[in-house]
């Protein structure tokens, strides 16, 4: 079963983010606070600030906000498509596309 999946409780919502190919977007951890995101297809990568990559697959399921990240990028040739849950006062920032 896929805890994020499927309706989501009141209080919360369901944000999905699309990053295309080569992407990178500057980290943003305000528009992550509270957020467990999945991966739901492609590959993410984590830059870190001091320039530490890390690689993470569909499946793989993470809180970025509390992270010391510089960037998210999409290594891969095909979308990568994230799916964050968080309490829906936490999703008025928007989440980068």
């Amino acid at each position: 079963m896929d805890p994020l999946a499927g309706p989501v409780p009141a209080g919360f919502a369901r944000r999905r983010t699309t990053l295309a190919p080569r992407a990178v977007v500057p980290f943003d951890a305000g528009a992550w606070a509270d957020a467990i995101v999945r991966v739901e297809r492609g590959t993410l990568e984590l830059v870190g600030r001091s320039g530490q990559r890390r690689r993470f697959g569909a499946g793989d399921v993470l809180a970025l906000a509390p992270l010391d990240l510089a960037a998210l990028r999409n290594p891969g040739p095909s979308p990568l498509v994230l799916v964050a849950v968080a309490r829906r006062d936490e999703f008025s920032r928007a989440l980068p596309s």
